[in-house]
């Protein structure tokens, strides 16, 4: 299938070989990993950055050890309940392609054909999700402008990463699913508690998403057990509070060896509203 369009003129991007090429001869070589970089550089502002290697292997490391093996199990539930048969499916902010693998292994052992897209603009998680999985076609390249044409999409997966509300409506078919994966009021709290002095909760958003219907939301909440100072270190590191803590409070998360923390998460699942509905 020929999924990804052009980032340069929109053309459709046709895979020959070790590239993809669009008809004005737009060429993206595809690495040796198997992903394609398709993020330029009028795509990379401030508010947009990638996740480095040590935050990708962080994320990695903890994921693999399944600390959040019960959102990801409600997930591939979701995802299968909803995609249908022969859809295409693309995971929007796909990291290092932990929940992407999960959801492709879910939807093969119903017996369900898909084709499954990643996208990332953090090229060292892309290339993992690459190796993690070669039956997924995975890219380089920013929510904020998908590489997609128009209404190509069945179901669109966005865990925990930047909403881009305008793009999701443009690649989704009418009809089409998102499922989101966000931190609920409680989510690490004993975490901050421990590194922090004055800790606050997490804000839980309005549901309304403009142009969408709420069709189902699942409270996911549970204690995880952290036995080992390179497990809590890994989960700070792959998440935002990594890039605003000071000097004083990462030595007191480096000095934790062991934490039982809350995990507290939101799975929701929306379907884009008919054109005809939409604003009435």
């Amino acid at each position: 299938m020929n999924f990804y369009i052009c980032p340069v003129c929109g053309k459709i991007l046709e895979k020959k070989e070790k590239s993809y090429i669009c008809a004005d001869n737009h060429t993206f070589d595809i690495a040796k990993s198997g992903y394609v970089n398709l993020l330029l550089s009028k795509h990379i502002g401030k508010s947009v950055h990638g996740d480095n290697k040590l935050m990708v292997q962080a994320r990695k490391d903890f994921l693999d050890k399944a600390f959040y093996a019960p959102l990801c199990g409600a997930l591939c539930e979701a995802v299968d309940k909803y995609l249908c048969d022969g859809g295409v499916i693309l995971d929007a902010g796909c990291g290092e392609g932990y929940y992407t693998s999960a959801f492709c292994d879910k939807l093969i052992l119903s017996n369900k054909r898909a084709e499954i897209f990643g996208i990332d603009v953090s090229k060292i998680a892309v290339e993992y999700a690459a190796k993690r999985k070669k039956n997924i076609s995975y890219a380089t390249a920013s929510v904020f402008d998908i590489p997609a044409a128009d209404e190509s999409c069945d179901m669109l997966v966005t865990l925990f990463a930047p909403y881009c509300g305008e793009e999701y409506q443009r690649v989704l078919k009418e009809s089409g699913y998102i499922i989101m994966a966000i931190p609920s009021e409680n989510h690490l709290w004993e975490l901050k508690k421990a590194v922090y002095d004055t800790p606050y909760k997490n804000e839980v958003k309005p549901y309304e998403l403009d142009g969408f219907i709420l069709e189902e939301k699942k409270k996911i909440s549970y204690k995880i057990n952290l036995e080992s100072a390179k497990d809590i270190q890994s989960l700070f590191s792959m998440t935002p509070y990594y890039y605003k803590t000071g000097k004083t409070e990462k030595e007191r998360l480096e000095s934790l060896t062991e934490l039982e923390t809350q995990v507290d998460f939101e799975l929701l699942v929306y379907r884009r509203e008919r054109k005809e509905n939409h604003g009435a």
